[in-house]
């Protein structure tokens, strides 16, 4: 693995983020949020600015590294999540992304074999250097009890973005190349699941102690389209890692796969399983007892926004329920911008007081 490898695996034995994925059950669980680097911190917009631009951002080790590090020096997490963005390796891969303030993404739709032709797996290794530096920086300067997360955008959900060219409520343009064009739909499918194994695998070298595989809009998609487009993919890439990295927990999302999310543990081996806000604590704790998995999740993101007596109640019946599992504390889905710092630092202390 080399000399930089050893030192990660050695250092991650005193990382309790790891503990569940080696069998134990924590009185205090772990805690780390999704979108836990953004815009509700005031130092993060400041770094933002100076990088001039959300991809330039992504792209210079040493601004992304800085804004990875914000909340852990503010909350002291158990785990850092690489900042980047999912839509990292459709651009590495020579596809037109841009971000425009207040709207979000915009790519160069990608709707045909010909569009698809444009695209090039051999031209990854300069943005995805950049990226596995900021990986590498981070891993010398988090604290060593902390846990470093990184991650990639689960090929359904990417793909989404690229055919349709931005976010959208129904991710038709995907859905209806698949169902008219399957073999089309699946060169576009392969590519990112090559690319990305690719990606995490040099993200592990960095330095990385787990991986989490996002699939923001598996719940989208009919339980037959489901297994080939999210449940075949997500299990080609983690058998890959897995090949590649025996010892590093995979995390898998698949927000709104709701009763498919057991189907999904079982059909790709996923380590750690993240629960959305609609799967309810009592499913979290019961659905997957016969799995070998960790589940993480999945306190809404606006109870966080609203704070208060609330949000203690909800977190102390979260915790009773999980309590005795093999269990990661987290948000059903990222943080969002307009969450007070100060609630957060309410979430981590509400968690920790409980043993």
């Amino acid at each position: 693995m080399g000399e930089s490898g050893e030192r990660r695996t050695a250092t991650a034995t005193e990382r309790r983020f790891l503990e569940p994925f080696r069998g134990e059950a924590l009185d205090v669980p772990p805690i780390w949020l999704m979108r836990q680097a953004g815009r509700y911190l005031p130092e993060y917009r400041a770094t933002r600015a100076e990088a001039g631009g959300f991809l330039k951002l992504c792209y210079t080790p040493a601004l992304a590294a800085e804004v990875t590090l914000q909340p852990i020096r503010r909350y002291g997490f158990d785990a850092a999540i690489l900042f980047s963005d999912i839509l990292v390796v459709p651009d590495a891969l020579g596809q037109g992304v841009r971000f425009v303030e207040g709207e979000g993404p915009r790519l160069d739709p990608i709707r045909s074999s010909a569009d698809l032709a444009q695209l090039d797996p051999d031209k990854t290794a300069e943005k995805f250097g950049l990226v596995s530096e900021t990986v590498a920086r981070l891993r010398q300067d988090l604290p060593t009890e902390t846990a470093l997360i990184g991650f990639c955008g689960a090929p359904w959900t990417v793909a989404t973005y690229m055919v349709q060219g931005q976010g959208s409520p129904d991710q038709a343009e995907a859905r209806l190349w698949a169902y008219r064009d399957p073999d089309g739909f699946g060169q576009l499918i392969e590519m990112l699941v090559e690319t990305s194994i690719t990606y995490l695998d040099q993200q592990v070298k960095a330095g990385a102690d787990c991986l989490q595989i996002f699939d923001t809009w598996a719940g989208s998609l009919p339980d037959d389209e489901f297994d080939r487009w999210v449940v075949a993919p997500t299990r080609a890439i983690r058998e890959a890692i897995k090949d590649l990295h025996p010892d590093v927990p995979v995390i898998g999302f698949p927000r709104g796969a709701g009763a498919t999310a057991v189907w999904y543990v079982s059909e790709t081996g996923v380590d750690g399983i993240g629960c959305d806000t609609a799967t309810p604590p009592f499913v979290m704790s019961e659905a997957f007892e016969d799995e070998d998995v960790v589940v993480q999740g999945n306190l809404d993101p606006l109870l966080l926004v609203a704070g208060g007596s609330r949000l203690d109640e909800r977190v102390d019946e979260i915790l009773d329920l999980m309590r005795g599992k093999r269990f990661i504390f987290n948000l059903g889905h990222g943080i969002v911008p307009q969450t007070p710092p100060e609630h957060v630092a309410q979430l981590v202390k509400r968690v920790r007081a409980r043993s």
